[in-house]
């Protein structure tokens, strides 16, 4: 498999449309950086699995044109899936952002936006994917864990990494304040690579050939509990 390139576009700034279904800290800090010109991406639009939260407020009181699109508005999932691949197209992204967007999008949407979706996860991953990465580090014991940003693929979490931070787990940690702590790194990182890959472009490159394992290894590749397969394809940013 060739590498996939994404070149940055030319003579404007990277148009972004980002996904929410909560607050919205995530959206602001990206509103917050994209108002500078230097920052290479501006907002269009931001949409929401739900009505009546805050971040569609956030993004109201930028200026910025909002959409709901809600599941129940559609006959299945499939249903809503190509709708909101549809209401997103409008608005001719160069990359969508997954701001604690709490839907999984289908076969259509990835089709659509192929290696131009990202997400955040508050975990290193591939270890700790799914809902509780936070929760889950604390019960395995953990000395450190952190974030990751990675685009979007078909599993959970287990899409090329594009860059990660670490949080060092402290004594007296519970999940609330470990994930108080994962969030603040979390949106530092988000606003820092976004920007990087607006400026910059990026490049999603195959996973490596796995090498042959020997005849006395076990038939699997070893992971930590609660992880994801290695081996995964990363991203590379100039």
């Amino acid at each position: 498999m060739a590498p996939s390139h994404y070149p940055p576009p030319r003579s404007r700034a990277a148009r972004l449309v980002v996904l929410v279904s909560g607050s919205g800290t995530n959206l602001q800090a990206l509103l917050d950086a994209a108002a500078d010109p230097a920052y290479g991406a501006t907002v269009v639009a931001v949409g929401a699995d739900r009505d009546g939260i805050l971040a569609l407020k956030r993004a109201e009181d930028a200026g910025v044109p909002t959409f709901v699109c809600r599941v129940k508005d559609h006959p299945d999932r499939a249903a809503w899936d190509r709708a909101l691949r549809d209401e997103i197209r409008r608005h001719a992204p160069d990359l969508v952002v997954l701001a604690g967007f709490m839907k999984l999008v289908g076969p259509d949407f990835l089709a659509e936006f192929d290696g131009r979706i990202v997400n955040t996860h508050p975990a290193l991953l591939p270890s700790f994917p799914g809902m509780h990465g936070a929760r889950d580090a604390l019960a395995y014991g953990v000395k450190v864990t952190g974030c990751t940003l990675f685009v979007v693929a078909a599993g959970v979490d287990d899409g090329p990494i594009i860059a990660q931070a670490a949080v060092p787990v402290e004594d007296g940690d519970d999940e609330e304040s470990l994930h108080e702590r994962i969030k603040v790194a979390e949106r530092r990182l988000l606003v820092e690579q976004v920007g990087r890959m607006a400026r910059e472009g990026w490049t999603i490159l195959p996973a490596p050939a796995a090498a042959p394992a020997p005849a006395s290894a076990p038939s699997s590749s070893p992971t930590t509990p609660g992880s994801t397969p290695l081996g995964n394809r990363k991203v590379t940013i100039p």
